[in-house]
């Protein structure tokens, strides 16, 4: 059973949920870009320089876990595939439950994702995260299909997975725009004029 987390990490979560949800607060009413991390700082009663100890990155990094979650779910979505199902199955099952392309959000999130989508410096901190995945799932990939990890192939394919969420999320059907992706990954590429 893991540890009950001590009062020090308890403020430190307490401290970054509040950061969070004030950055939320603010991107939503006045637009990322009118913003400021003094601002949310302000709002979140803290000082900036405590706002920089808990998110390095700045404040796109405010709406976003650190990436664990995601690098996790991609693997689990490899290792953890139902008896038969193809890698790019369970990978094209874990993106459709996710961001843009979920057919149904709580309603908090709604408003969260919209928010990243439209904001191009958002969309750009998402993109990094998934990147930041890309040793991962390589290793993910290669382990499931029996080669070492220094395959190119099994690295190509999670680049091209990664890139995904990035190169679809704004289309007007983000769904059938991943689909079409995946699609084209399992099948390779047909040559239209030999």
């Amino acid at each position: 059973m893991p540890a009950t987390p001590g009062r020090r990490e308890r403020k430190k979560a307490r401290t970054r949920q509040s950061l969070d949800d004030a950055a939320l607060r603010l991107f939503l009413e006045h637009g990322y870009d009118h913003v400021t991390v003094a601002r949310i700082a302000e709002e979140a009663d803290v000082s900036v320089a405590t706002l920089f100890a808990h998110v390095p990155d700045g404040k796109e990094a405010l709406i976003f876990d650190d990436g664990t979650e995601r690098r996790e779910g991609l693997v689990a979505a490899v290792r953890q595939r139902e008896p038969g199902e193809s890698v790019l199955a369970g990978l094209r099952r874990f993106f459709a439950s996710r961001g843009p392309f979920a057919a149904e959000l709580p309603p908090e999130y709604e408003r969260k994702r919209a928010l990243i989508v439209a904001t191009p410096a958002l969309r750009g901190y998402a993109r990094k995260l998934w990147i930041a995945s890309e040793d991962a799932l390589t290793e993910a990939i290669a382990e499931a299909d029996e080669l070492p990890t220094t395959d190119m192939a099994a690295r190509a394919l999670a680049r091209y997975v990664l890139e995904i969420p990035d190169l679809t999320g704004t289309e007007p059907d983000p769904l059938a725009a991943m689909n079409a992706v995946f699609d084209l990954l399992e099948s390779g590429w047909p040559p239209r004029h030999a």
